[in-house]
Protein backbone atom coordinates (compact mmCIF):
# COMPACT_ATOMS: atom_id res chain seq x y z
CA UNK A 1 0.00 0.00 0.00
CA UNK A 2 2.87 2.35 0.76
CA UNK A 3 3.96 2.15 -2.89
CA UNK A 4 0.72 3.66 -4.22
CA UNK A 5 1.63 7.31 -3.51
CA UNK A 6 4.94 6.82 -5.33
CA UNK A 7 3.22 5.13 -8.28
CA UNK A 8 0.56 7.86 -8.39
CA UNK A 9 3.20 10.60 -8.41
CA UNK A 10 5.09 8.74 -11.12
CA UNK A 11 1.99 8.59 -13.29
CA UNK A 12 1.32 12.29 -12.76
CA UNK A 13 4.93 13.15 -13.64
CA UNK A 14 4.73 11.01 -16.78
CA UNK A 15 1.49 12.66 -17.88
CA UNK A 16 2.98 16.10 -17.21
CA UNK A 17 6.05 15.29 -19.33
CA UNK A 18 3.80 14.04 -22.13
CA UNK A 19 1.76 17.25 -21.96
CA UNK A 20 4.96 19.31 -22.16
CA UNK A 21 6.16 17.36 -25.19
CA UNK A 22 2.81 17.77 -26.94
CA UNK A 23 2.78 21.53 -26.28
CA UNK A 24 6.34 21.89 -27.59
CA UNK A 25 6.08 19.76 -30.72
CA UNK A 26 2.46 20.48 -31.64
CA UNK A 27 2.64 24.21 -30.98
CA UNK A 28 1.74 25.21 -34.53
CA UNK A 29 -1.40 23.07 -34.41
CA UNK A 30 -2.42 24.69 -31.12
CA UNK A 31 -1.75 28.27 -32.24
CA UNK A 32 -2.65 28.26 -35.94
CA UNK A 33 -5.95 26.93 -37.28
CA UNK A 34 -5.94 27.80 -40.99
CA UNK A 35 -8.62 27.09 -43.56
CA UNK A 36 -6.92 25.87 -46.74
CA UNK A 37 -8.22 26.90 -50.16
CA UNK A 38 -7.16 25.75 -53.60
CA UNK A 39 -5.36 28.25 -55.79
CA UNK A 40 -8.32 28.14 -58.18
CA UNK A 41 -10.83 29.10 -55.48
CA UNK A 42 -12.90 32.15 -56.45
CA UNK A 43 -13.72 34.72 -53.77
CA UNK A 44 -17.31 35.99 -53.79
CA UNK A 45 -17.03 39.21 -51.81
CA UNK A 46 -19.90 41.63 -52.40
CA UNK A 47 -17.68 44.72 -52.54
CA UNK A 48 -15.02 45.33 -55.25
CA UNK A 49 -11.62 43.79 -54.57
CA UNK A 50 -8.22 43.15 -56.10
CA UNK A 51 -6.51 39.82 -55.54
CA UNK A 52 -2.74 39.53 -55.70
CA UNK A 53 0.32 37.54 -54.67
CA UNK A 54 3.40 38.41 -52.60
CA UNK A 55 6.56 36.51 -51.65
CA UNK A 56 7.87 36.07 -48.13
CA UNK A 57 11.57 35.59 -47.27
CA UNK A 58 11.22 31.83 -47.63
CA UNK A 59 9.89 32.22 -51.19
CA UNK A 60 6.33 31.22 -50.35
CA UNK A 61 3.62 32.81 -52.49
CA UNK A 62 1.23 34.63 -50.14
CA UNK A 63 -2.31 35.46 -51.19
CA UNK A 64 -3.62 38.97 -50.50
CA UNK A 65 -6.76 40.96 -51.21
CA UNK A 66 -7.20 44.73 -51.35
CA UNK A 67 -10.67 46.20 -50.85
CA UNK A 68 -10.26 49.68 -52.32
CA UNK A 69 -12.64 52.63 -52.34
CA UNK A 70 -12.66 55.76 -54.53
CA UNK A 71 -10.50 58.54 -53.12
CA UNK A 72 -9.43 56.41 -50.14
CA UNK A 73 -7.97 58.48 -47.33
CA UNK A 74 -5.75 55.63 -46.26
CA UNK A 75 -5.55 51.88 -45.91
CA UNK A 76 -6.17 49.51 -43.01
CA UNK A 77 -3.60 46.71 -43.01
CA UNK A 78 -5.64 44.07 -41.18
CA UNK A 79 -3.58 41.24 -39.66
CA UNK A 80 -6.22 38.65 -38.92
CA UNK A 81 -6.66 36.05 -36.19
CA UNK A 82 -5.42 32.47 -35.95
CA UNK A 83 -8.34 30.69 -37.64
CA UNK A 84 -9.91 30.76 -41.09
CA UNK A 85 -8.60 32.65 -44.12
CA UNK A 86 -9.19 35.80 -46.16
CA UNK A 87 -12.39 34.15 -47.40
CA UNK A 88 -14.09 34.73 -44.05
CA UNK A 89 -11.99 37.63 -42.76
CA UNK A 90 -13.06 39.72 -45.75
CA UNK A 91 -16.27 40.37 -43.81
CA UNK A 92 -14.45 43.07 -41.81
CA UNK A 93 -13.80 45.22 -44.89
CA UNK A 94 -17.23 46.92 -45.33
CA UNK A 95 -16.97 48.80 -42.01
CA UNK A 96 -13.64 50.40 -42.88
CA UNK A 97 -14.63 50.96 -46.52
CA UNK A 98 -17.70 52.85 -45.30
CA UNK A 99 -15.36 55.11 -43.34
CA UNK A 100 -13.40 55.93 -46.50
CA UNK A 101 -10.48 53.55 -45.96
CA UNK A 102 -9.18 50.77 -48.18
CA UNK A 103 -8.59 47.42 -46.46
CA UNK A 104 -5.67 45.07 -47.13
CA UNK A 105 -5.82 41.44 -45.96
CA UNK A 106 -2.97 38.95 -46.21
CA UNK A 107 -3.13 35.21 -45.55
CA UNK A 108 -0.19 33.90 -43.53
CA UNK A 109 1.76 30.88 -44.86
CA UNK A 110 -0.52 27.86 -44.96
CA UNK A 111 -3.71 29.92 -44.73
CA UNK A 112 -6.22 30.10 -47.59
CA UNK A 113 -4.37 30.01 -50.91
CA UNK A 114 -0.99 30.95 -49.39
CA UNK A 115 1.84 28.45 -49.77
CA UNK A 116 3.92 26.90 -47.04
CA UNK A 117 3.17 26.62 -43.34
CA UNK A 118 4.15 28.65 -40.32
CA UNK A 119 7.17 27.02 -38.70
CA UNK A 120 8.70 29.89 -36.72
CA UNK A 121 7.89 33.26 -35.24
CA UNK A 122 10.24 34.92 -37.70
CA UNK A 123 8.37 33.39 -40.61
CA UNK A 124 5.11 34.89 -39.31
CA UNK A 125 6.82 38.27 -39.01
CA UNK A 126 8.32 37.89 -42.49
CA UNK A 127 4.86 37.42 -43.98
CA UNK A 128 3.59 40.54 -42.22
CA UNK A 129 6.60 42.51 -43.48
CA UNK A 130 5.97 41.37 -47.06
CA UNK A 131 2.48 42.82 -46.87
CA UNK A 132 3.71 46.12 -45.50
CA UNK A 133 6.40 46.41 -48.16
CA UNK A 134 3.76 45.98 -50.83
CA UNK A 135 1.51 48.63 -49.29
CA UNK A 136 4.32 51.18 -49.32
CA UNK A 137 4.40 50.87 -53.12
CA UNK A 138 0.83 52.17 -53.25
CA UNK A 139 0.43 54.35 -50.15
CA UNK A 140 2.53 56.79 -48.16
CA UNK A 141 3.34 55.49 -44.68
CA UNK A 142 1.37 58.37 -43.18
CA UNK A 143 -1.73 56.82 -44.77
CA UNK A 144 -1.19 53.27 -43.47
CA UNK A 145 -3.01 52.04 -40.36
CA UNK A 146 -1.82 48.71 -38.98
CA UNK A 147 -4.57 46.74 -37.27
CA UNK A 148 -3.83 43.46 -35.50
CA UNK A 149 -6.51 41.20 -34.10
CA UNK A 150 -5.77 38.44 -31.56
CA UNK A 151 -2.81 36.39 -32.89
CA UNK A 152 -2.25 39.15 -35.45
CA UNK A 153 -1.63 41.71 -32.72
CA UNK A 154 1.91 40.41 -32.10
CA UNK A 155 3.06 40.81 -35.73
CA UNK A 156 1.23 44.17 -35.78
CA UNK A 157 3.28 45.41 -32.80
CA UNK A 158 6.48 44.06 -34.36
CA UNK A 159 5.76 45.85 -37.65
CA UNK A 160 4.85 49.09 -35.89
CA UNK A 161 8.15 49.14 -34.03
CA UNK A 162 9.98 48.99 -37.39
CA UNK A 163 8.00 51.49 -39.43
CA UNK A 164 6.37 54.93 -39.35
CA UNK A 165 2.72 54.15 -39.99
CA UNK A 166 -0.06 56.58 -39.20
CA UNK A 167 -1.63 54.54 -36.40
CA UNK A 168 -1.55 51.15 -34.67
CA UNK A 169 -4.87 49.57 -33.68
CA UNK A 170 -4.93 46.40 -31.60
CA UNK A 171 -8.00 44.26 -31.03
CA UNK A 172 -7.88 41.76 -28.13
CA UNK A 173 -4.05 41.70 -27.96
CA UNK A 174 -1.88 39.59 -25.67
CA UNK A 175 0.96 41.05 -23.57
CA UNK A 176 3.09 38.08 -24.63
CA UNK A 177 2.55 34.37 -25.11
CA UNK A 178 4.51 33.71 -21.92
CA UNK A 179 2.11 35.94 -20.01
CA UNK A 180 -0.89 34.20 -21.59
CA UNK A 181 0.58 30.77 -20.77
CA UNK A 182 0.96 31.78 -17.11
CA UNK A 183 -2.72 32.76 -17.10
CA UNK A 184 -4.06 29.70 -18.95
CA UNK A 185 -1.69 26.94 -17.85
CA UNK A 186 0.51 28.17 -14.98
CA UNK A 187 2.11 24.74 -14.42
CA UNK A 188 3.62 24.56 -17.89
CA UNK A 189 7.19 25.98 -18.10
CA UNK A 190 7.64 29.03 -20.31
CA UNK A 191 10.70 27.59 -22.07
CA UNK A 192 8.32 25.36 -24.04
CA UNK A 193 7.17 28.37 -26.07
CA UNK A 194 8.70 28.63 -29.52
CA UNK A 195 6.46 31.61 -30.32
CA UNK A 196 7.12 34.13 -27.52
CA UNK A 197 5.37 36.94 -29.47
CA UNK A 198 6.52 39.57 -27.01
CA UNK A 199 4.13 42.34 -27.96
CA UNK A 200 5.10 44.45 -24.96
CA UNK A 201 8.70 44.76 -26.16
CA UNK A 202 7.62 45.96 -29.60
CA UNK A 203 4.87 48.25 -28.36
CA UNK A 204 7.38 50.08 -26.21
CA UNK A 205 9.29 50.95 -29.42
CA UNK A 206 6.25 52.07 -31.42
CA UNK A 207 6.42 55.74 -32.40
CA UNK A 208 2.94 56.09 -33.88
CA UNK A 209 -0.25 56.59 -31.85
CA UNK A 210 -1.69 53.37 -30.40
CA UNK A 211 -5.31 52.48 -29.65
CA UNK A 212 -6.25 49.16 -28.04
CA UNK A 213 -9.74 47.68 -27.97
CA UNK A 214 -10.49 44.75 -25.68
CA UNK A 215 -13.76 43.07 -24.70
CA UNK A 216 -14.45 43.11 -20.99
CA UNK A 217 -15.82 39.55 -21.27
CA UNK A 218 -12.98 38.10 -23.36
CA UNK A 219 -12.38 34.57 -22.06
CA UNK A 220 -9.65 33.69 -24.57
CA UNK A 221 -7.19 36.56 -24.11
CA UNK A 222 -7.91 38.11 -20.75
CA UNK A 223 -8.56 41.90 -20.67
CA UNK A 224 -5.71 42.33 -18.20
CA UNK A 225 -3.35 41.75 -21.14
CA UNK A 226 -4.37 45.08 -22.63
CA UNK A 227 -4.28 46.79 -19.25
CA UNK A 228 -0.67 45.67 -18.87
CA UNK A 229 0.15 46.90 -22.39
CA UNK A 230 -1.45 50.23 -21.51
CA UNK A 231 1.25 50.74 -18.88
CA UNK A 232 3.65 51.19 -21.81
CA UNK A 233 1.60 53.91 -23.48
CA UNK A 234 2.96 57.21 -24.70
CA UNK A 235 0.95 60.38 -24.10
CA UNK A 236 -2.09 60.23 -26.39
CA UNK A 237 -2.29 56.42 -26.64
CA UNK A 238 -5.62 54.93 -25.56
CA UNK A 239 -7.21 51.77 -24.18
CA UNK A 240 -10.93 51.22 -24.84
CA UNK A 241 -12.64 48.43 -22.91
CA UNK A 242 -15.72 47.23 -24.77
CA UNK A 243 -18.69 46.46 -22.56
CA UNK A 244 -20.38 43.05 -22.86
CA UNK A 245 -17.88 42.06 -25.54
CA UNK A 246 -16.14 38.70 -25.82
CA UNK A 247 -13.16 37.75 -27.95
CA UNK A 248 -14.94 37.46 -31.30
CA UNK A 249 -16.98 40.00 -33.20
CA UNK A 250 -15.25 43.23 -32.19
CA UNK A 251 -15.79 44.68 -35.67
CA UNK A 252 -19.56 44.45 -35.16
CA UNK A 253 -19.49 46.04 -31.70
CA UNK A 254 -21.39 49.35 -31.77
CA UNK A 255 -19.14 50.92 -29.11
CA UNK A 256 -16.12 50.00 -31.22
CA UNK A 257 -17.69 51.38 -34.39
CA UNK A 258 -18.60 54.67 -32.74
CA UNK A 259 -15.12 55.17 -31.32
CA UNK A 260 -13.52 54.14 -34.62
CA UNK A 261 -15.46 56.77 -36.59
CA UNK A 262 -13.94 59.49 -34.44
CA UNK A 263 -10.49 57.90 -34.72
CA UNK A 264 -10.41 57.62 -38.52
CA UNK A 265 -12.23 60.81 -39.50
Amino acid sequence: MKKWPVVFLGVLLTLFCIACLLVYFLQEKLLFLPTKLSRQYQFTFKQPFEEGWLKDQQGNALNAVLFDVPHARGVIYYLHGNAGSIDNWGSVAPLYNALGCAVFLLDYPGYGKSEGAIQSEQQLFSAAEAGYAYLTTRYAEKDIVILGYSIGSGPACWLSARHNQRLLILQAPYYSMKDLLRKKAPLLPAFLLRYPLESHLYLAQCKSPVVIYHGEEDNLIYPGSSKKLAQLFKPGDELVLLQQQGHNGITDNLQYQQHLRGLLR
